[in-house]
């Protein structure tokens, strides 16, 4: 079967590879319509690892996808052929301590699609657990149903802040999983959201969104920027999505006493961080990784029109261009937030 295949550290390439072709029972094959390119596949392709998950062999590339049902294992009741669906990539062992907890996103057995040694999906069709799969409603795109899993962590991360109706928040990073966030706080409660970027490109497109403020971070001071739209309070919920060392020391100084800080962006390096700052002000501190239980949330949301994510899908390519896809993605365009990858034409 078809698919794109990271060889190496730097090298693409589009060429057959063989992969479970038949659902067990408890299975679903799709035939996968449209990829989403995330961060994570753009940095094992460039870099050939993130911390301890290395590239040591071939690996299929892709984890944001939707596609068509064309088979069902015998056991599974709630999906059909014909039917529009996305996947949860991330596959827990599902009797582990973690699911019994449904915390399964941080299950140590956890497989996840193109996490090394896992291929992920951008080929024609894969072979998923049903019980990850899920049924998109008439109105959500194929499109639409690839961004529900970058959406979904940051549905996990307004669950984490615990937010109330009415909070103000503020949000460090404009890229594509600050405006997931972003979109998520506002859907969640929060009266209106304040981005922080340095690209003013990616400001101007979710500054386009009700309830968003922004900062450009090469104009303004964010401390004194937030201060003026709270009063001099503080923000009653800070989420860090850049992973960048000065926004993350930066970050307890944005929120109110008593506030709440969600750590969603991963920063390369350990950060040194100021307890005693955020004790005196007794500042919550969640973090978050991947999602768990959010899937049928954040595609209800979609499918309701309170959450718009089409304007954040910045071009789709075909699948024959994908190398060239990927490399658009490396060059890192500023107005660009979620290239996307159609594979085929699903009727």
């Amino acid at each position: 079967m078809r698919a794109l295949v990271l060889e190496e550290k730097g090298r693409l390439s589009l060429r057959d590879i063989d992969l479970p072709a038949r659902p067990g029972p408890d299975d679903v094959r799709i035939r996968i319509h449209t990829v989403g390119i995330c961060g994570s596949d753009v940095h094992y392709y460039t870099h050939g690892k993130i911390g301890p998950f290395v590239v040591r062999e071939p690996m299929v590339l892709g984890h944001e996808a939707a596609g068509e049902v064309i088979e069902t294992g015998s056991s599974v009741t709630h999906l059909a052929v014909g039917d529009r669906v996305c996947m949860e990539p991330g596959i827990p062992d599902p009797i582990s301590r973690a699911s019994k907890l449904g915390i399964y996103n941080v299950d140590p057995a956890v497989r996840f699609w193109a996490t090394p040694p896992v291929h992920g999906c951008l080929t024609p069709e894969v072979i998923h657990p049903a019980r990850f799969t899920y049924r998109l409603p008439d109105q959500v795109s194929y499109a639409e149903g690839a961004m529900v899993e970058p959406f979904a962590i940051g549905m996990q991360a307004a669950l984490r802040a615990k937010i109330k109706p009415g909070d103000v928040a503020v949000v460090c990073g404009a890229g594509p999983i600050g405006m997931m966030v972003a979109l998520a706080a506002l859907a969640g409660g929060c009266a209106r959201a304040i981005v922080s970027d340095f690209s003013a490109p990616k400001l101007d497109i979710i500054g386009a969104y009700d309830g968003i403020q922004t900062v450009n971070l090469a104009q303004s001071d964010m401390q004194t920027a937030v201060s003026a739209a709270t009063d001099g309070w503080g923000a009653d919920v800070v989420f860090e999505c850049s992973g960048a060392a000065s926004a993350i020391l930066g970050a307890p100084k944005l929120a109110c006493p008593g506030g709440t800080l969600v750590m969603v962006g991963m920063p390369v390096d350990p950060v040194p961080m100021d307890i005693v700052e955020m004790q005196a002000r007794e500042l919550r501190v969640e973090t978050v990784f991947r999602y768990a239980n959010v899937y049928d949330r954040a595609i209800n949301l979609i499918a309701s029109g309170k959450v718009d994510l089409k304007p954040l899908i910045s071009a789709t390519l075909p699948f024959a261009e994908s190398i060239a896809a990927f490399d658009r993605a490396v060059e890192q365009r500023p107005s660009d937030v979620k290239l996307q990858i159609r594979v085929a034409d699903v009727r």
